[in-house]
């Protein structure tokens, strides 16, 4: 479950109709006159949809033909991007059958149905899809690239598996000609960073922190340089802890695996816990290595649902994430 955390984002639904004219005929004569005129315009209509296709060169090298208005678009993990410009899947991404899903972004996908992270074929088939979006190369690797191409135009979004968040928004963009707006929504992200790293400054100083997520009674920190690390660490100054970045030099995740033993010796200012075992107990919350844990000795845990965004990443995420942050520090 952790390497597929380490992906990213499903495109889109958008809406587009073709309008149908009827013309009324008053004799033989206008009749004659009327439908070349008609054939024209239908002309013209089907040259301006043709010359609305782009061809777009993917971060693979394909050369993919984007269609003049997708309608019925799949992506795997990248709804974030696409709610963000005001995009609507015709799936979003799922593990267990539906049963785990990106909760922070249900306000704007509640009722889009549920794919399989792993986007298998003949589920991507039966949604008839007319544009495909990867959110890397290896999610396309042993000869799965053509079999998807089969079922329409596949674009991928980069090579890496965690791509930098804020160049796949601007693929996305280009992808849907909404350049401009994915640029817009960079800047109002950076301004939002900006702004409340300095609330922080001004509020607590510089203070360390570091995100917990417990999980099957099993206890991971976040990379200094991924998901919610990114945001605290880079965007908003944060200062790492030495056992993070003890456990980031090694780590190819976003999340990854910490002991209690480890946790004792993390000595951070504060404490985001993200609890997936809430309902099942949490018991590992009430270990005496826990409870001395020094953000914990000092009341400094702050807990949050796997349906908030911590886990996550792109504009939206992260721009949750600041606000949970400034919720919990900046009194």
């Amino acid at each position: 479950m952790i390497n597929m955390l380490t992906k990213k984002k499903l495109m889109q639904l958008l809406g587009a109709g073709l309008l149908v004219v009827s013309l009324a005929a008053c004799g033989d004569t206008e009749d004659e006159q009327a439908e070349p005129q008609q054939n024209d315009q239908a002309g013209q209509e089907t040259n301006d949809e043709t010359a609305s296709e782009r061809v777009l060169t993917d971060a693979m090298g394909h050369e993919v033909t984007i269609p003049a208005n997708p309608e019925r678009v799949i992506a795997s993990y990248l709804e974030d991007n696409l709610v963000a410009l005001g995009i609507t899947p015709v799936a979003q991404w799922s593990v267990n059958d539906g049963a785990s899903i990106q909760g922070y972004l249900q306000g704007e996908l509640e009722g889009v149905p549920t794919i399989p992270h792993d986007l298998p074929f003949e589920a991507v088939q039966q949604l008839s899809p007319d544009l495909i979006i990867m959110d890397s190369a290896s999610m396309v690797e042993g000869g799965k690239y053509d079999q998807y191409n089969k079922i329409a135009p596949t674009y991928v979004i980069g090579t890496e598996v965690n791509n930098d968040w804020r160049d796949e928004l601007l693929r996305v963009g280009e992808v849907f000609g909404k350049e401009d707006e994915a640029k817009k929504v960079l800047e109002e992200y950076e301004t939002k960073a900006k702004e409340a790293k300095a609330q922080i400054e001004s509020a607590v100083g510089n203070p360390s922190a570091a995100a917990i997520w417990l999980v099957g009674g099993s206890f991971f920190v976040v990379s200094d340089t991924l998901s919610s690390g990114a945001v605290m660490y880079q965007d908003l100054g944060l200062e790492v802890p030495k056992v993070v970045q003890e456990i980031s030099a090694s780590a190819e995740s976003n999340w990854n695996a910490i002991s209690l033993e480890k946790l004792v010796e993390l000595d951070a200012d504060y404490l985001f816990l993200i609890n997936s075992d809430s309902e099942s107990g949490s018991t590992a919350l009430n270990e005496a290595l826990w409870k001395n844990i020094p953000a914990v000795k000092a009341g400094n845990v702050f807990e949050f649902t796997p349906d908030e965004s911590w886990l996550y990443t792109g504009a939206i995420a992260n721009g949750q994430i600041i606000d949970n942050i400034i919720k919990s520090i900046v009194k």
